[in-house]
């Protein structure tokens, strides 16, 4: 069952007793638990009958004690359990004990008049577990999986689509790029730039550059890009840009997205099939045609020699082997000129 499936339910008022909401993607999670909180009840029954719980400020007796109460002047009472990951799930379900019990005997035969809802967050649920079982034999089991790099233009795409708007292929997927694979965050800064335009507009790169503040020449994207064709030109303007303004482009941030980029050089390199390039690189298609050109610019041994510079040059810019004088900057321009010579 999807997200989106169980969000119809709910408008349909199909409830089920109990929720598992589990997974390594967390967007997802909150979504449901943001519609459940807000539907389900109306906001008198809300008063006595819908109790939030945070799973290092509670125990599992707690919950289950709450959730075998009867709701007052409602047909539901909806209980809501954030962040149960952070519950003792081996101490209080598992064994023989008095606790473990009640709990397993609860998730078997749950209150139909109780909607209890557990959001687990950033790791998968044990799926071997007996609680696993019952609960998915008796009420719904939710997994939010990771979006893979190379998907998460598709889904900016979608997400632009389902508020009725339209987005180029260049614009996801440049947001993709620089916001990376926090669905929380894309979805804020989506919000923020369709505050901004109307609905007939088509959400190009200009626009996301624009809202998103991107620099629409200097930024780590463009200098990729350069690189892959050895712009020294370029490589160089944009350099000196961010020696200028380290505070919008901090080292770390450039070593990191320039790392990332020479290790997927080196792994095209190795590709037997290159029509795989997108899934193997776990990039989004669009930007397949700079690895190819990337490629043939760097060598296999030259590559194997940038990401040796990388290294060495990010141990120099956290003191290591490096002179206390030398600014990021100054390391930067070093670097650039070693990579492209």
């Amino acid at each position: 069952m999807s997200a989106a499936d169980i969000i119809k339910d709910i408008k349909a008022r199909k409830f089920k007793p109990v929720y598992l909401l589990h997974g390594e993607e967390p967007y997802y999670i909150d979504q449901i638990i943001h519609y459940m909180e807000e539907h389900i009840l109306n906001d008198m029954e809300k008063g006595f009958n819908q109790t939030v719980l945070y799973g290092k400020d509670t125990d599992m007796a707690t919950i289950m004690n709450a959730a075998k109460r009867y709701p007052m002047m409602s047909d539901y009472q909806l209980i809501v359990v954030k962040e149960a990951q952070d519950l003792k799930w081996a101490k209080e379900t598992e064994g023989s004990s008095k606790t473990a019990e009640f709990v397993l005997n609860y998730f078997e035969k749950p209150l139909p008049s109780t909607i209890l809802v557990l959001g687990y967050k950033y790791a998968n649920f044990d799926k071997r577990k007996k609680i696993y079982k019952a609960i998915d034999k008796n009420g719904v089991v939710f997994q939010s999986d990771l979006v893979r790099d190379y998907k998460l233009a598709a889904w900016i795409d979608d997400l632009v689509k389902e508020k009725g708007y339209k987005i180029a292929p260049q614009a996801s997927a440049l947001m993709a790029e620089y916001l990376g694979a926090d669905l929380s965050k894309i979805a804020n800064e989506v919000e923020k730039l369709l505050l901004n335009i109307g609905k007939e507009t088509t959400i190009d790169t200009d626009i996301v550059q624009k809202n998103i503040g991107i620099s629409k020449e200097y930024n780590v994207f463009e200098l990729q890009k350069a690189l892959a064709v050895k712009n020294v030109l370029k490589c160089n303007q944009i350099i000196n840009y961010f020696a200028d303004n380290p505070k919008a482009n901090p080292m770390v941030m450039v070593m990191a997205n320039l790392s990332s980029y020479f290790t997927k050089i080196l792994k095209y390199h190795y590709l037997p099939n290159k029509g795989d390039a997108a899934k193997e690189l776990g990039v989004n298609p669009y930007f397949v045609k700079d690895y190819e050109a990337a490629a043939r610019s760097y060598s296999l041994p030259k590559t194997f020699d940038i990401i040796s510079l990388l290294r060495e040059y990010d141990l120099k810019s956290k003191g290591v082997d490096s002179t206390g004088n030398t600014t990021d900057g100054e390391l930067l321009k070093e670097l650039l000129f070693k990579m492209l010579h």
